[in-house]
């Protein structure tokens, strides 16, 4: 069910997102330069600047689902990523 969930929440996201934008992600101070860091890594463009929130431009989908992925990965407690990772092996192999 939650799965379902989640892939329609991305559809209509995804529906959204015409142009870029620029968000501001709350996280905490002590993750906030892991976050950063991974984002560059994904080739997302951001910024983090000294007593500011991370800014992230979004100009895909993809790159939506990869900054939700980065945080959730910090962020989510270790039931949360089991969960996911659960419905992500269910929803693969079933299509096989």
């Amino acid at each position: 069910m939650r799965c379902k969930l989640r892939a329609s929440l991305l559809k209509r996201l995804r529906s959204q997102i015409e142009k870029n934008f620029i968000v501001g992600v709350e996280v905490d101070w002590a993750d906030r330069w892991q976050v950063y860091k991974r984002l560059q890594e994904l080739d997302i463009p951001c910024s983090c600047e000294t007593n500011q929130p991370l800014r992230v431009e979004i100009n895909t989908p993809l790159a939506m689902v990869q900054v939700w992925s980065v945080i959730q990965q910090l962020t989510a407690s270790r039931q949360d990523l089991i969960w996911s990772l659960e419905c992500c092996c269910k929803t693969r192999y079933r299509n096989f």
